[in-house]
């Protein structure tokens, strides 16, 4: 029996080693077809967007501009190549993908205007340049709206710079020609109730706010009647309007 057993453990391991020196079509043994990840891709060489200057300044048109030394910004080139992929991914996605390497909510911030400007230059920067202004403008004007809600915090202070982000973004998914308006019917009934909602938060906050004198509140509520005026001027098109909405309800919380 002792014999039989030991018979069976040799035919085993001779098998073993036979299927390890078997080698495929391509030459490849078992033992290295198992070593091989299928999902491991190359990373891509993406040194044609390299900078040979000292320095970038990126997005210096907005208030939130970021320079980089050309061995930094080269480096982010490299390790990152979603910012170049051909569909980006919305920028709060791709950034808990791909941003470990700015972990902080200033590392944050950064992230978002890098993504900003390599999707700029592929939207094009000057040819969707009065939609994205429309846009920053009103993605601003929702978070300073709710910024009068919360009395402030370092959330909304954030924001302010990956709104660029977002507004690239919604460049991207800006219809490119006419034909692609499909939904062209009249949104004015729509945006009414978008805008009466945000007097209702305004009317609403004012009842709740225990703190400020009475001059004060009439103070603040003009300010925020103010922002619902602008957002009400800002968004023209359903475009606008869902883009609006997006934004509101995707990032921020109201209860």
């Amino acid at each position: 029996m002792k014999n039989i057993f030991l018979i069976l453990i040799t035919i085993t391991l001779l098998n073993c080693n036979n299927n390890d020196s078997f080698k495929n079509s391509q030459g490849k043994t078992v033992t290295e077809i198992r070593n091989t990840n299928p999902y491991k891709r190359q990373q891509p060489d993406n040194s044609k967007y390299h900078t040979k200057l000292n320095t970038v300044l990126l997005l210096p048109e907005s208030d939130f501009a970021l320079k980089l030394g050309k061995k930094e910004f080269n480096k982010i080139v490299d390790s990152h190549p979603e910012f170049f992929q051909d569909i980006p991914e919305n920028p709060d996605k791709q950034y808990y993908r791909f941003g470990n390497d700015f972990e902080s909510e200033a590392g944050k911030d950064s992230y978002f205007i890098l993504y900003a400007y390599f999707l700029k230059q592929k939207n094009g920067s000057e040819k969707y340049a009065e939609q994205r202004k429309k846009l920053i403008n009103i993605y601003s004007n929702i978070n300073s709206l709710f910024q009068y809600f919360e009395d402030g915090g370092t959330y909304f202070g954030h924001q302010y710079s990956r709104i660029l982000g977002y507004a690239e973004y919604s460049i991207y998914l800006y219809p490119k020609n006419k034909d692609e308006f499909y939904k062209t019917y009249d949104i004015s009934k729509q945006k009414e109730l978008y805008i009466k909602s945000l007097r209702q938060l305004v009317e609403d906050e004012n009842k709740i706010d225990f703190e400020s004198t009475e001059q004060q509140k009439i103070e603040l509520t003009a300010k925020m009647e103010e922002i619902v005026n602008n957002i009400d001027q800002l968004i023209t098109d359903n475009f606008y309007l869902r883009r609006a909405q997006e934004f509101q309800y995707g990032n921020y919380e109201y209860y």
